[in-house]
């Protein structure tokens, strides 16, 4: 008999629907599987023979079985598919009426009792499903909340194949997961670190609230134990409130590679990867691609500490995405797109010994030392960074001063402040932040007059900036003319700008 049962799996981080051919027929006992099943799919049947028979269920071990996954051409990966094939194979030996699972999708990996795991990737399934004018899908428990943020979605949580089967034929009433957004959204901008913590470090406070306010990537610079770790693991604390939209684009990047401990991503990211991090975890690839650190940290933050010690190829591979926002990846059976809209957010010491500048202890570093490290950092890389700034070791007397600091929620409230202008700014065109402007909104936006054009002449003339190092400094200005409310860049705004450049400065 054949048995055709609906289901859905991810490529890239969309989903898309497969459906699940099960025949089985006389012939030498056998059970194969087609359609560019990966080696999980492949194992599935060592998976469902057993779950099957201990749900109390015979399996028809003397008959030829094919299961097909169709469309055949496109590769199947996972274990999405343990649960609809066991109900296929169940309507195929007539233990369920054909039309039971008429209206149902399913998605699930059956342990050898027959218990249902959760699976990873839930929710662009969900989304997908939304599209086709379907609603309802029968999952794992685990996976249900995660299904129901989407509306219209019925998720049907199940524990195990036995109760699959009892509510198909009407045994058992299972009604669908339900999820309050309002209430998963009331632990969000609860951080435990906060600027108030950080003694001093007034000048990189202040850069660092402009590159928020502005989505603005920054480089900070200074000798080892000055605070560089300390204020970008704060960041986080000053960023605005995610959106529901938001908050559903990172979950659904976050289903896919396997990392969403909750049914919704409530905060935003803070990816910290190590330096010995590869170019494809960074970037994303593999042989069915997946997201890499880039992608995670979208509409939040990627910490790269220690930044020359990171090999220069995995550094290039930034460049796309901090130009682009996204990252497109080619593969022989088709081009993914993953979206990493993310504030890049680098430290690195002055030196290869670290004390260069620092006022406590000498440097031992030569010119030629100096140079090579900092060429580690490659001139287009840095180039796209539009903010550096200097991190100086405290003082004694500062260091021991006890002494109430600014805290993260006042420092938001003015990122936030600033934020609201930019988006009413950009209305409909597609961006959200002065940071991510194009040339045609940089001209209309960031407009200098004869004064500014004087100053702005000098430090090109000075700092042997680029085309690109120019634009910068006029969005960083323009950023800060928002944090003060004023309508025109003035000159001091892009004196500040051009401070936000030491690098330059010190090359």
């Amino acid at each position: 008999m054949l048995a055709n049962v609906k289901s859905l799996t991810v490529w890239g981080i969309d989903g898309y629907n497969v459906d699940v051919e099960v025949d089985i027929s006389f012939g030498i006992p056998s059970i194969s599987i087609v359609g560019l099943p990966d080696q999980a799919v492949k194992e599935s049947k060592d998976r469902i023979r057993p779950a099957i028979k201990n749900s109390g269920f015979d399996f028809p071990s003397n008959r030829k079985m094919v299961i097909n996954l169709a469309p055949a051409d496109t590769k199947k990966e996972g274990s999405y598919f343990d649960l609809p094939i066991a109900v296929g194979i169940l309507i195929a030996t007539e233990n369920l009426p054909a039309d039971a699972a008429e209206e149902f999708f399913f998605v699930g990996e059956l342990a050898l009792d027959g218990s249902l795991r959760p699976v990873k990737g839930i929710l662009p399934m969900a989304i997908r499903l939304a599209e086709t004018g379907k609603s309802k899908l029968i999952l794992p428990a685990e996976n249900a909340m995660e299904a129901s943020l989407i509306n219209g979605i019925k998720a049907y949580p199940v524990q195990n194949l036995r109760e699959c089967f009892e509510f198909l034929t009407g045994k058992k009433e299972i009604l669908p997961a339900s999820c309050n957004i309002e209430q998963l959204f009331e632990s969000k901008n609860k951080h435990s670190l906060d600027f108030k913590d950080v003694k001093g470090q007034a000048y990189a406070k202040r850069a660092l609230e402009v590159a928020v306010a502005g989505g603005h990537n920054i480089l900070m610079i200074g000798s080892p134990g000055a605070g560089k770790t300390m204020l970008a693991s704060r960041i986080p604390s000053i960023l605005p409130s995610l959106i529901l939209p938001e908050a559903l684009e990172i979950t659904r990047i976050h289903s896919v590679a396997g990392i969403l401990k909750e049914g919704l991503v409530t905060e935003r990211p803070y990816r910290n990867p190590h330096h010995t991090i590869s170019n494809i975890a960074l970037i994303g690839g593999g042989g069915v691609p997946k997201p890499g650190e880039v992608s995670l940290a979208h509409n939040g933050v990627l910490f790269l500490d220690e930044l020359p010690e990171f090999h220069r190829d995995v550094l290039e591979v930034l460049r796309q995405p901090l130009e682009d926002g996204k990252v497109s990846i080619s593969r022989a059976k088709g081009r993914l797109t993953f979206p990493s809209r993310f504030l890049l957010v680098g430290s690195m010491n002055p030196c290869p010994c670290g004390w260069y500048g620092d006022n406590a202890r000498q440097c031992q570093c030569t010119l030629g030392q100096m140079l090579k490290y900092r060429k580690k950092i490659s001139g287009p890389l840095l180039d796209r960074i539009d903010i550096h700034v200097d991190v100086t070791s405290l003082p004694p007397n500062l260091l021991m001063k006890e002494q109430d600091e600014e805290p993260s929620e006042t420092i938001r409230q003015r990122v936030e402040a600033a934020r609201k202008i930019q988006q009413e700014r950009f209305e409909g065109t597609g961006i959200f932040f002065n940071g991510h402007m194009n040339s045609a909104l940089l001209k209309k936006h960031c407009a200098l007059d004869d004064e500014c054009r004087m100053l702005v002449r000098g430090a090109l003339d000075a700092l042997y900036l680029s085309a690109r190092a120019y634009d910068k400094i006029r969005k960083v200005a323009r950023t800060i003319a928002d944090m003060e409310n004023s309508q025109a860049i003035k000159p001091q705004h892009l004196a500040e700008a051009i401070q936000y450049r030491s690098l330059d400065r010190n090359l």
